[in-house]
């Protein structure tokens, strides 16, 4: 797998020429300005701003982690001065499914999705446990997730 060569690469790069590394692994980022192919809340946001009806793959029980982007740039600035060669989660370890992620954004006065056959290999669930990045980056999330959608109604295209 690719992921695990460019790991041996950076351990081998820490080993050998004293260069530090930290890769974070991050979950689901959202945030104002995102486009609509950049992600489900990106499509989403993008749908309840042109009151069109959006496509959920599946049937919409599949769940995602999401983290708000000021809390991932946070994540990654403190990465930048701490970590040592480790690989850190960075997520909020709260589950949503993308059918709760559509009633958080949309409202009651928003159409009901339209469902489309579930994308072969999709993840069923993912939740990133901040454990480590508390404990090794002094980070943790504090956008949750209705606020960072609020932020999201604030913002324009």
């Amino acid at each position: 797998m690719i992921a695990h060569a460019v790991l041996e690469l950076f351990a081998a790069y820490r080993r050998d020429h004293d260069v530090e590394f930290t890769v974070l692994a991050m979950s689901s980022v959202y945030g104002p300005r995102q486009r609509p192919d950049g992600g489900v809340v990106g499509a989403f946001a993008h749908a309840v701003r042109r009151r069109e009806v959006p496509v959920i793959t599946g049937d919409g029980r599949q769940s995602r982690d999401f983290l708000y982007i000021d809390d991932a740039v946070d994540a990654f600035i403190r990465a930048a001065l701490r970590g040592g060669g480790l690989v850190i989660n960075v997520g909020t370890g709260v589950s949503t499914t993308v059918r709760d992620l559509w009633n958080l954004l949309a409202g009651p006065d928003q159409a009901m999705p339209r469902h489309e056959a579930a994308v072969a290999g999709d993840i069923a669930r993912l939740a990133l446990s901040p454990t480590r990045a508390r404990i090794q980056l002094a980070w943790a999330p504090w956008t949750v997730l209705e606020h960072g959608l609020r932020n999201l109604a604030t913002h324009h295209e």
